[in-house]
Order: structure tokens, then sequence, then C-alpha cells
């Protein structure tokens, strides 16, 4: 496996990491404890090192999962988790307040069995608590060792900026692929500016882009894909000209449609690191091959001549969700 640093800090990682959240919570029933851990542990055996969990995911059952599949490879392995959304009244709701955050680090410190948290985000931006007090926390953290670097997720670049004003921040974490491309926009140039990394979730699309997914698939009830806009039928069987482009990329590369769609986020910047999630040995498998598909300047240009085509139809979240993130 290749590894690769988080923008211009000494965090090196995985080229590809894993997305832990599917295990436990969001898409469906949770998986089978003990062939999550097994599919964890096989991920170490492949070379990936970067393993990213949340509090709110479960809540708390997916950090527990990902503390115990990584207990016997403390050193070898850098887990990321998040902070600052909780549920209250069955209801998720923000809460960066520095004495939460405290409390927050202090529980997942436990769930992860861990002395020191890799990489702690702020699992989105809290309006309600200046950035500067965020970052200020999270700075008294790592002085003392409690955390190692600092990250946010789906911020937007004037909150990016003051933050790393007051602690550096090591990593982005925000949606980015073939199929969502804002980051493009303004976000990508300003990691680009102040040297920091980007860890695209959903790199996949969600598993849209693994050509899977059709108008006629059906969700089970509890997966978070039946609220969001771009999975309704209509909306599949439009952006289905986007997993086709995939398609014939990946049949002149020998390749499957998601390790297309990998290759592509990797050749984007150097410092670039998806965290595709899976529940599947033979996806994962798929998944870290991605990293052996080399794509050529002109197939990048390729795909994006051809994506410049197609308009992607339907929202990436429902309006409340949407609201939460870019601030």
């Amino acid at each position: 496996m290749q590894t690769r640093k988080l923008g211009k800090s000494d965090l090196e990682v995985s080229a590809l990491g894993l997305g832990c959240m599917g295990m436990s919570y969001g898409y469906g029933p949770a998986g089978d404890r003990q062939e999550m851990i097994s599919l964890i542990r096989k991920a170490v055996e492949l070379g990936v090192t970067l393993f990213d969990t949340a509090e709110v995911y479960g809540p708390f059952t997916n950090e527990e999962l990902v503390g115990e599949a990584l207990a016997p490879f403390r050193g070898q392995v850098r887990i990321a988790t998040k902070f600052g959304i909780k549920i209250e009244n069955g209801q998720q709701a923000m809460n960066s307040r520095p004495e939460s955050i405290r409390r927050s680090a202090e529980g997942s410190l436990k769930r992860l069995r861990v002395d020191a948290i890799d990489l702690y985000y702020q699992h989105r931006v809290d309006t309600e608590v200046p950035i500067e007090d965020v970052a200020g926390t999270i700075k008294e953290l790592i002085s003392e060792g409690k955390i190692r670097h600092f990250g946010l997720s789906e911020a937007g670049v004037q909150t990016i900026r003051r933050a790393h004003a007051v602690q550096p921040v090591t990593a982005l974490q925000s949606e980015y692929s073939l199929w969502w491309r804002r980051p493009e926009e303004e976000v990508i140039p300003t990691l680009e500016e102040l040297g920091i990394g980007l860890v695209p979730f959903s790199p996949l699309g969600k598993g849209f882009l693994t050509g899977k997914i059709d108008e006629n698939t059906k969700f089970e009830a509890n997966d978070f894909r039946n609220i969001v806009p771009r999975f309704t039928p209509e909306a599949r069987k439009a952006n289905q000209g986007l997993v086709d482009l995939l398609n014939k990329i990946a049949a002149m590369k020998q390749a499957a449609p998601a390790q297309v769609a990998l290759a592509w986020l990797l050749a984007q910047k150097p410092w670039i690191v998806p965290i595709p999630g899976t529940t599947k040995l033979h996806r994962l498998e798929e998944n870290i091959a991605a990293v052996d598909v080399e794509l050529t300047a002109d197939d990048l240009r390729e795909i994006d001549d051809a994506a410049s085509k197609i308009e992607i139809q339907g929202a990436r979240y429902p309006e409340a969700l949407e609201k939460r993130t870019g601030r």
C-alpha cells in the first residue's frame, strides 16, 4: 500500500483509509460485530492504516467496535474520530462548547482504547461557538497529549482559515467525488495554500458510483439514502450517465468502476486520502486495489470532459442537513 502525508503535517497514512460508519449506522442494520472486527483487521493486513469513526455513529457503538478491532495494532495504525454532534431527544444537536469537547475526548479515548486520538475532527461547525474557542480547546488537548492532530469536517473556507490561525489544521474531511465536486471551487485551493490534507468521505457517491445501484434498488427502512434527494428513483435514473462513463473507463483499464472513481480522486492531489466504507470483504479488496489503477493525463481529461456534460440530478442532502455544511 502506498502512503501519503496529510498536507504539511507529519501524519502519514495509507493512500486509502477505511470509513467505518456503515458497519454500525447509517446504511441499514448494523453488521455482525465479529464479522466487522474481522473486516477491520483484514484491512490492516492489506495495508490500511487510517480508520475513521465518530462519537455519534451508533452513537458510541462504532468507536467501541473500532477500538476493539484495532487494539492489537497499537502504534501501527491511525484512528480518526469526531466530536460536536450529540443526540438529544432522539435528534442530532450541535455542541462544540469547550467543556463538551473535553467530555467527548475522554469518552472517545476510553472507547477507542488509546492514550491519544490521532486525528480529532469537529464533525460539523457549531455556529453557537466561535471556531477560535474550538481550536483553542483542541490546542490545549494537544499540549496535554490527548490529541495529536486537529481536523474539521464539512467546514467552509473562512472557518478553516480562522481555525488554522489558532491551531494548525491537519485535515479537512468533506464529501468529494466525481458526483460532488463543489470542493474544487474554493475549498481545495484553500487547503493547498494552507498545507492541509483532504479526506474525502463518500468517495463512491454513497455506493452509487460502484454501478451496483440503479433506479429499482430498494434500501433498508433505516438506510440514510431513503431521505437523500439524489437517491430518489428518478434521480438515480437521471444520474446513470456518470456510472456509464465509469464503466467505459473501467473496461479500458480492466478495473471496476469503483476503482476508477477512487483512482480519479487519488490523481487529483497527492495529499488526498479517500475513506471508502464497506461491510464486505470483496469490496474492501476491490477498493484497496484502486491504488494500482493508473489514470494517465489523457484519461483524466477524457473523464473530466465527459463528466462536465453530465448534469447530476438531486441535492446531496435534505435541506436541513445541507444547511449544516460549508459554514
